[in-house]
């Protein structure tokens, strides 16, 4: 009976044994006969191969699961990695997640998931990560916005955003519990509305691009001795990231490259159970994104382990990092020079000395201690000088009472700005002046004309901006009158009207301080490469902290767009913000500008005409007559956005919506209250008192004109 078992079993695994586990074929010859005849020596061979094939069985998936549970690029040639964005393998075997495109991120990721979990809906296990970065910027002390290692249940983003989201989030989702990310982040920017604690950071991300914990860069040594690190220095360093699923740390190590061993104590660390963010299986990888300064954020080697320490990169196979040199023209003056001093050298060393004279007094600059606190980055005079040839005037893209605008190319990065030069003797002193305009030049949002840096010489300040290609909104609105732009449809229309007011709602709640603009209308619109709206011209602009009251000031503007309270208080508040956009959405919708004069010299106010074919019936005849092919299929829309604007130009600045009221009410999340043409609470002059067809009126006070300060046209 026995001797009929063995010869079954052997019948059962001799197909199999050839290839499980690597057995010698050999195995597989033995046959049933062989186990039938009951031989001492045959024993011994069976129980070898029943020991032999229960290793092979055991052996294999452990050798399977062992290579998904780690692995090591010491470089990137000939991986592959699935990438998007700006993310590219340069041919020396670099990953460059972004390739130094400004306002973009990149995204590079393992190309399959990793099991972080032993079994399902069971508990995230330990893992360790270790990999070598770089930064290059084309500018030594200045790169912007980030990098980071990140685990996500996705390896595909949509909807995400640059800058200070890092490719990874929006303004929407940011901090919800349903995007199951846990990131490092490698921060060169502050950004105070995330509560950064300065632009060279180390932090640690759940769910959100605000950090649970941060700490500036850094490293302990043996000893214990912090040392600073500048992230965006050139050189290339190492980071660890390590996940103690028993005490659930999270801890963050980085060092210089030239520091061998790890070291022993973290940088940053963390408690939190990552079993309660991480979805299994998962995907690993980076994201980095850019913002106006050309920057390239770059992975040399990776490596990863699970339940145990990540596996040794091997530094000497790196490829090296590239190192940006910045142009330095005054080579080409030492080449000129030299051949001259050598032939003559006395009149070559009189010439060199008045050259730098006359290049030291065409381009002096005045610098003041107090100015290294703030944020925008210094342009140098000499670098403004060349970006604009001089401030040509081909390069003239506009003039307005506070300056001249110029188109620019910046000499190193070759990226394109305007440039606005304020030469006039400023009322307020220049440091004030300097202190507000550097404090704007921190407020970052996608519909705001960022402001990238500025430049003092004597009596001139010079501003930097992001050059819109696009121009201004007022040229399209009455491309009639100028014959130079073709007309906006109501779809463009309607998301410019929208993209002002995400800009708006940013300025009066979302940012550190109250911005109050003072000055919104379509020539301060300026249009993207893509058409999209910013808000520009923050010339006027005046902050405040939230809680407190505005301080009352002389009155600045542009009549039409100015709130009747303004000329009684002097103090620029939200509401009187929200009373331009009011005549800013009429001046979109119908295509003329808030006071016109007729034939006689009379004034004619925009809102006054609204408001007739309102009370008759006949809103939709305000339109621009270029719109009316729009028009039919969007009337609702136009309408509303009349009656928005009409909501927002009430007299009284308590009964005028809030600017988040506004998007609420375009966006139709918020139902238009209900209102008629005769409720909305307007003065009306005593001629039309008692007539028949009377309707609301908005007064002009036509004396206190003359005594405003400041004030600009109807453009």
């Amino acid at each position: 009976m026995a001797s009929r078992i063995r010869c079954q079993l052997a019948t059962n695994l001799k197909p199999n044994l050839s290839t499980v586990g690597g057995l010698p074929s050999t195995f597989s010859c033995i046959s049933s006969a062989d186990f039938a005849a009951d031989k001492p020596e045959m024993k011994g061979v069976s129980f070898l191969l029943h020991v032999l094939l229960f290793l092979s069985l055991g052996l294999a998936p452990l050798c399977s699961r062992g290579v998904e549970d780690q692995f090591v690029y010491s470089g990137f040639t000939g991986t592959n990695l699935t990438l998007d964005g700006a993310a590219m393998v340069t041919a020396d075997g670099l990953l460059k997640v972004t390739n130094g495109t400004v306002n973009l991120y990149g995204h590079a990721f393992h190309p399959t998931p990793l099991r972080f979990c032993k079994s399902p809906n069971g508990r995230v296990r330990s893992f360790s990560v270790s990999f070598v970065f770089g930064i290059s910027s084309v500018y030594r002390e200045t790169s912007v916005d980030g990098m980071a290692f990140f685990i996500s249940s996705r390896n595909h983003f949509s909807n995400v955003l640059a800058n200070q989201f890092l490719g990874l989030l929006n303004d929407k989702n940011n901090g919800n519990s349903s995007n199951h990310i846990f990131a490092v982040e490698i921060d060169t920017f502050q950004n105070t509305e995330l509560k950064d604690i300065n632009d060279n950071h180390v932090g640690i991300d759940i769910n959100s691009v605000r950090s649970v914990q941060s700490r500036p860069a850094g490293f302990y040594d043996d000893m214990g001795i912090f040392s600073n690190l500048s992230l965006n220095s050139g050189e290339a360093m190492q980071v660890w990231v390590d996940y103690d699923e028993g005490a659930t740390q999270i801890s963050v190590t980085i060092a210089p490259l030239r520091v061998v061993v790890k070291p022993a104590k973290p940088l940053v660390s963390a408690t939190y159970d990552l079993s309660q963010v991480l979805v299994d299986p998962a995907y690993v990888g980076f994201s980095s994104s850019t913002g106006p300064i050309s920057t390239q954020y770059i992975v040399l080697g990776w490596s990863l382990s699970m339940d145990g320490p990540a596996p040794v990169i091997d530094t000497a196979k790196l490829p090296k990092l590239p190192q940006l040199v910045l142009k330095n023209t005054q080579s080409r003056v030492l080449k000129i020079v030299l051949p001259i001093a050598t032939a003559a050298l006395v009149l070559a060393l009189g010439t060199t000395i008045l050259l730098i004279i006359r290049r030291r007094l065409r381009y002096a600059e005045l610098r003041e201690d107090w100015e290294a606190e703030f944020g925008p980055h210094r342009f140098s005079y000499k670098d403004m000088f060349l970006a604009t040839e001089g401030f040509k005037n081909k390069h003239l893209l506009g003039t307005g009472g506070f300056g001249k605008v110029y188109k620019g190319v910046l000499p190193t990065s070759k990226l394109d700005v305007a440039v606005k030069k304020l030469s006039h003797e400023l009322k307020q002193g220049m440091k004030e002046f300097v202190s507000e305009v550097v404090s704007i030049g921190r407020l970052r949002h996608r519909n705001l004309v960022q402001l990238l840096g500025y430049c003092r010489r004597n009596h001139e300040l010079l501003l930097v901006y992001d050059y819109m290609p696009n121009g201004s909104l007022d040229r399209y609105l009455y491309c009639d009158e100028e014959g130079k732009r073709p007309t906006l449809g109501w779809d463009q229309r309607f998301a410019i009207i929208k993209g002002v007011a995400c800009g708006l709602l940013y300025l009066h709640e979302k940012w550190e301080k109250v911005v109050v603009h003072r000055d919104i209308k379509a020539s301060n619109v300026l249009l993207d490469s893509e058409m999209n709206a910013r808000l520009g011209d923050f010339g006027l602009a005046r902050l405040y902290d939230h809680g407190t009251n505005p301080q009352t000031t002389h009155v600045v503007g542009t009549v039409g767009y100015l709130a009747p309270e303004l000329t009684q208080t002097g103090k620029a508040s939200p509401p009187t913000d929200v009373f331009a956009f009011g005549a800013f959405l009429l001046e979109v919708v119908c295509a003329q500008r808030p006071i016109k004069q007729d034939a006689q010299g009379n004034r004619l106010m925009l809102v006054n005409w609204v408001l007739q074919h309102w009370h008759n019936g006949s809103l939709m005849e305000t339109a621009d007559k270029r719109l009316q092919g729009d028009c039919g299929t969007v009337k609702d829309e136009v309408c509303l956005v009349l009656k928005v604007g009409l909501l927002c130009l009430h007299p009284f600045p308590a009964s005028r919506p809030s600017m988040r009221r506004v998007l609420q009410y375009l966006d139709n999340d918020v139902p238009l209250p209900e209102l008629a043409p005769t409720h909305l609470g307007f003065s009306m002059p005593p001629w039309m008192q008692g007539k028949a067809g009377s309707m609301p009126y908005l007064q002009l006070e036509s004396t206190s004109i003359g005594t405003i300060s400041g004030l600009s046209g109807g453009r």
